[in-house]
């Protein structure tokens, strides 16, 4: 009977032992199911992970390849500023160049003019105290006879020629 019992024994203690097992074979299973499942949801997001950050860099060389656009479009018109900027400058120089030669065309037209102007200019003498037409044109023109000349160049002063004041400045013929 020791047998029997024992077998019924075992079989008790085996059916314990074969449930427990049985139940430690069940949890292992789904522990090994919910491992199997977690290192594939580890997976997934490794996968996942992986595709965002493709996707970032990629989206991150969009936008530096835009952003290189934009600063090659900015560069360029930046340039064409810079280049419209030069033509304007010399522009600016060759108006400034040509208002200098201007300005020393006209110096010097006037300094023409004045010369000019001195030497057609009449020479003159400052009647002193004591002087008449007939005494001037013998100093100044070699002959008393000449007072009719000095006296038509200055009708504008003199109204009769007998009569000419000290200070007075008269034209005299060339």
């Amino acid at each position: 009977m020791a047998e029997k019992e024992k077998k019924e024994r075992k079989g008790l203690l085996g059916k314990a032992i074969d449930a427990v097992t049985s139940r430690d074979e069940k949890a292992a299973a789904e522990a090994e199911a919910a491992a199997a499942q977690a290192q594939a949801a580890r997976e997934e997001a490794k996968r996942q992970i992986t595709e965002a950050r493709a996707a970032a860099t990629a989206r991150k060389a969009e936008a530096s390849a835009a952003a290189a656009e934009e600063a090659e479009k900015k560069l360029k018109e930046a340039e064409e500023k810079l280049a419209k900027l030069e033509a304007a400058a010399q522009a600016a120089a060759r108006e400034a160049e040509m208002q200098a030669k201007q300005e020393e065309a006209r110096a010097k037209l006037e300094a023409y003019q004045a010369e000019k102007a001195e030497e057609e200019k009449p020479p003159t003498y400052v009647v002193k105290s004591g002087d008449s037409l007939s005494k001037i044109a013998k100093e100044q023109l070699g002959s008393a006879a000449r007072w009719p000349e000095i006296f038509e160049l200055n009708k504008d002063q003199i109204a009769n020629p007998n009569v000419i004041r000290a200070g007075q400045e008269l034209k005299l013929p060339k």
